[in-house]
């Protein structure tokens, strides 16, 4: 059987079926649904910088404002915008559409590392950047509670366990952690008894920050074993910050006095609360 021989012999109805064909096209396409939010992804690069300690001001101020210098400088970005909080800086960029997210992601990187010298040099990690999708949001909230546990430690529980088994999951992207009420302490210092001794609060600064590590300490070879020495310099008490030592004798008045005392002085000058 051919199909085209009606349409051969009867060529009136083979332009009614067209025009037919024609005009409801063009009704159809009069009704077609724009969606006024396109499913488009910009080539999107977050940037991450972290300064313990530092209040939303001077982390705007000292982290913020180097990085989105030299971030601004880079050919194809449309879009900058930054959010500091406590400690911690996010920085978003949005390039254009025709412009390749890995030849972005290494001119980022580059910025980054130009600017890293007027950055605060007590920063404990560089700026780190990820490739984000800004159409992306949670699925699924999952919250954590305990009757007997402090909040540090369920912070914990949740970033080493809880993280980590969701990240395995096929088809998890990220998994973020809201509302972290990490483990810290807050030391009231007296500047009497400290202008008393001679001493300033960069001192006490210097002394927390040089015993409060958690560095290797070394390895003892005996005739027939090996040992490893295992010393754990963190502080995780309030009372371990109290017997700390902030200086030597010697270092203490050799400002002030050839003679040294006939004792050291320890952080009892200080009230250490934990948070």
């Amino acid at each position: 059987m051919n199909v085209s021989a009606p349409f051969i012999h009867r060529p009136v109805m083979t332009c009614i079926v067209v025009a037919a064909l024609l005009l409801f096209g063009l009704l159809a396409y009069t009704t077609l649904p724009v969606s006024e939010l396109p499913a488009v992804e910009f080539p999107t690069i977050a940037v991450y910088a972290s300064l313990p300690g530092a209040n939303p001001k001077n982390m705007a101020a000292s982290v913020a404002t180097p990085l989105e210098r030299r971030l601004g400088s880079i050919p194809g970005v449309t879009s900058m915008s930054s959010v500091s909080t406590t400690g911690q800086t996010t920085i978003t960029l949005q390039f254009e559409l025709s412009r390749n997210i890995d030849a972005a992601a290494q001119d980022v990187q580059t910025a980054i590392a130009q600017s890293a010298r007027q950055l605060p040099p007590n920063m404990p990690t560089p700026p780190t950047l990820s490739k984000v999708n800004p159409a992306d949001y949670g699925i699924a909230y999952l919250a954590l509670t305990a009757d007997t546990l402090p909040l540090t430690d369920l912070d914990e529980y949740a970033e080493t366990r809880v993280v980590e088994e969701l990240a395995r999951i096929p088809g998890v992207a990220r998994v973020q952690v809201f509302g972290s009420y990490q483990y810290a302490t807050r030391i009231y210092l007296n500047p009497y008894a400290l202008a008393a001794r001679g001493l300033t609060l960069s001192m006490v600064s210097d002394a927390i920050q040089s015993h409060n590590t958690n560095l290797p300490t070394g390895t003892l070879y005996g005739g027939s074993r090996t040992y490893t020495v295992e010393s754990n310099g963190q502080l995780t008490r309030a009372d371990a910050f109290n017997r700390m030592v902030v200086v030597t004798p010697s270092m203490a008045y050799s400002r002030i006095s050839s003679s040294p005392p006939s004792r050291t002085w320890r952080m009892a000058m200080a009230r250490c609360v934990p948070l």
